[in-house]
Parts: C-alpha cells; sequence; structure tokens
C-alpha cells in the first residue's frame, strides 16, 4: 500500500448506512419529494426523477437527506444494484425505500467515496455478491458493510483525485458523445438519402403492389418434437438477424434432413434470391438468401417473399427498408409491432428499369459499407474509451494515479 494511504471496510468509513422511509409513491407531483432508484439512473442525482407521497414530519425528520450524502442502489436488478449518486441539492427531498443512504465518516470525502463505488460497478464487483431470487438480484447491508476500499489519508489528496478524475471523465464524454453524433449523422444521411430515391422516382418507374411481383408467405409450422441435435440448420428471428447484418451465426436448433425435403417437395423451401424478412416484434431485419445451403426457419415469426423474378431483390431489400422505417415513423417513435402477410401484399412501389435497380444498388450499397465502417469505428472508439476509465478508477483506488 501506498504511504499515507490506508484500507479499511465500508463500515468503518461510513456513520450512516441505512434503507429509506417504506411509502406508497407516485409521479403526480404533489406531497413530499422522495428518491427512488431512477432517481441515480444516470449516476447524478435527478430532481425531476422522485416519487411523491404525503410523509409524516417524523419519517420526514428522519430521512431527510443531506448535501453529501450517497444513495446507493442494493435491489431491484443486476444492471441496477452497485449504481451510486452524490445527493447534491438544498431543497427537501427524503430517503427512499431500495436506495442505501451512505453518509460517510470526516476520514473520507463523499465525492471519492462515491468514486470509489463506481469503480466497483464498473468492475462488475456487484455482480459477483449478487443474491439472485426469481425477479431481481439484491446486496444486503452487511454485504456491502465487508467491502473494502483504500483511501489517501489527507483529505487534500482525495480531493486531487476527484478533480482529476472529473476532468478526465468529462473529456471522455465528450469524445463519446462527439462519436455517437458522428455515427447518429451518417445514419441520418443514409435514411434521407434512401427515402429520397423512392419518393423522387424517375421516368418510366412503374406502379405494382408486392403482390403483383411476387409472392408472400411464410413457413410451414415446424413443432419443438420435430427438433433434432444435427441436421438441416433452422432459423428464428435471432438467426435472420444475425444473418441481415452479416454476423457469425450462432445456429442453435436443427430438423432432420428427411423432414426438411419433405417439405421441399411438397411446399417448396428458400432459395438464393428470396427474401426473408422479421414481421412480429421490432420489425425490419431483412435477409436476401444467399448461396444454396440447405435451411428452413420459423413460421409466423418471419415472411417469405419468393417468386420476385422482375426485380432485384437486393433493390427489393432497400424497398423494405425504406417502408419499414416509415412504418416506424408512424408508430409514433416506437417500432412497429407487427407486420402482415395482406400489409406487404397491397404495398404499393415504383419500379425502375434492370439496368437502374443495379446502380440504385450499388450506389445505397457504398453509403451503407461507409455507415457499417463508421459503426465499428464507434464500437472500437467507446470500447478503448470505457477501457481507459476503468484503468484510471484502477490507478486511482490502488494509489498509483
Amino acid at each position: 500500500m501506498k504511504s499515507g494511504w490506508q484500507t479499511s471496510t465500508l463500515g468503518d468509513v461510513l456513520a450512516v448506512i441505512r434503507n429509506g422511509v417504506n411509502c406508497k409513491q407516485d409521479k403526480s407531483g404533489n406531497g413530499d419529494r422522495i428518491s427512488r432508484i431512477e432517481s441515480i439512473s444516470d449516476a447524478t442525482f435527478d430532481l425531476d426523477r422522485v416519487g411523491y407521497a404525503e410523509l409524516s414530519e417524523r419519517d420526514k425528520e428522519k430521512n431527510r437527506l443531506r448535501p453529501g450524502d450517497i444513495l446507493f442502489s442494493h435491489i431491484n436488478s443486476a444492471v441496477h444494484v452497485g449504481k451510486t449518486a452524490v445527493f447534491d441539492c438544498e431543497e427537501p427531498v427524503y430517503h427512499g425505500v431500495n436506495l442505501l443512504l451512505m453518509r460517510p465518516k470526516e476520514v473520507v470525502t463523499s465525492a471519492y467515496l462515491d468514486h470509489a463505488l463506481k469503480y466497483l460497478f464498473q468492475s462488475g464487483y456487484w455482480r459477483g455478491v449478487c443474491k439472485q431470487s426469481v425477479n431481481q438480484a439484491s446486496v444486503n447491508q452487511q454485504d456491502i458493510s465487508r467491502v473494502r476500499i483504500s483511501y489517501p489519508k489527507a483529505l487534500a489528496e482525495q480531493r486531487r483525485i476527484v478533480g482529476l478524475l472529473d476532468e478526465v471523465f468529462e473529456g471522455l464524454a465528450t469524445a463519446k458523445a462527439n462519436a455517437e453524433k458522428n455515427l447518429q449523422n451518417a445514419r441520418a444521411l443514409f435514411e434521407s438519402h434512401l427515402q429520397s430515391v423512392f419518393t423522387q422516382r424517375g421516368k418510366g418507374w412503374v406502379e405494382k403492389t408486392l403482390e403483383e411481383l411476387g409472392t408472400i408467405t411464410s413457413s410451414k409450422r415446424i413443432f419443438k418434437s420435430e427438433y433434432v441435435k444435427s441436421g438441416v440448420p433452422f432459423y428464428r428471428t435471432k438467426e435472420i438477424k444475425e444473418l441481415a447484418n452479416r454476423r457469425d451465426i450462432t445456429t442453435e436448433l436443427f430438423i432432420s434432413d428427411v423432414r426438411y425435403n419433405e417439405i421441399k417437395a411438397a411446399f417448396g423451401v428458400p432459395k438464393q434470391g428470396d427474401i426473408l424478412l422479421t414481421a412480429i416484434g421490432t420489425i425490419g431485419e431483412i435477409y436476401v438468401v444467399q448461396g444454396s445451403n440447405d435451411f428452413y426457419f420459423k413460421d409466423g415469426n418471419v415472411l417469405w417473399l419468393k417468386g420476385f423474378t422482375t426485380i432485384d431483390p437486393h433493390f427489393l431489400r432497400y424497398v423494405l427498408v425504406s417502408f419499414v422505417e416509415s412504418l416506424n415513423k408512424m408508430a409514433h417513435g416506437s417500432a412497429y409491432s407487427a407486420l402482415t402477410i395482406q400489409r406487404l401484399n397491397t404495398h404499393k412501389i415504383f419500379v425502375p428499369s434492370p439496368a437502374e435497380q443495379a446502380a440504385i444498388v450499388s450506389q445505397l450499397d457504398s453509403l451503407r459499407e461507409e455507415i457499417q465502417r463508421l459503426a465499428s469505428l464507434y464500437e472500437r472508439k467507446v470500447a478503448a474509451l470505457d477501457a481507459l476509465k476503468q484503468s484510471l478508477l484502477h490507478q486511482a483506488f490502488t494509489g498509483k494515479l
């Protein structure tokens, strides 16, 4: 341990650790303000996300939060357990149930302890001590009290470390936000261009319903009892999504070669150039079948577009992407929940010449590749920023910063 540092349990450095008042809350805006798990969802205390209740004077006296109090989420789910925020409001707010109040002794500052707890959260420490029940995960006060933390004895050194971390983290947050904004702008550009292609059509484009151009159907029912350990891959929405986004596929279900050949002979199976479209839940994962590998897919959740011989399947894919985007916008920002065969059949599209279809596909493919390149860069940058943040936290709380 670095000179001038000490290691203690949370129980040793906390003057208070307790749960809050258990009362029926609402979001009416009337009554006394009560802290709740949602109040610290962004790692800072959000006064706009409190609950409301009518408290007795006794409860208010006992549970009023003080500036510098630390609120710790210790129940609800493994996603939330370990999140913290320092209460920094002068207005009256009262300590609610499901958040532990931690009030440190004078040996450690609230800001230093808050950062130390965030370090434990980001390192995955709390997941290792969570007690799982049917619907939730939690840690109790005894477990928390036994947690060991290291800290410099000098409060000035604690403040130096916190100030340095805050400055660096602000820069990391800005870099992360800029990367996200660049990705959003690129995706918005692609969507705008996509919509313009199908709304500002040129001469010679012929209007057709999808029903006039091909057949939209689904698969034949496959029962669980027909699954086998190996054989012909059986795809659900998960696998179609992986294929649509060019990810490595993780096949988990199979049907026998005999059953597959029965279906193939009687009803047909997907072949190269056919399109599979997820149609239940968050719709719009679209896969143009490639190659000649045998597979079958789940009925109901996935629609099958086949026999579209007069239209480029990749052009049709972009038509469907544009259609799904329009549906989701009509759903006021939430993903459209279901897409029926009937609705697809009656959807009208404009079809250009084969040469123009190919040119449009080439242009959109290039733009799509650029979006995917930016997305990959963004993911790598975010991962690097998160790793840097964790490294800095580790250095800070092991006396190396």
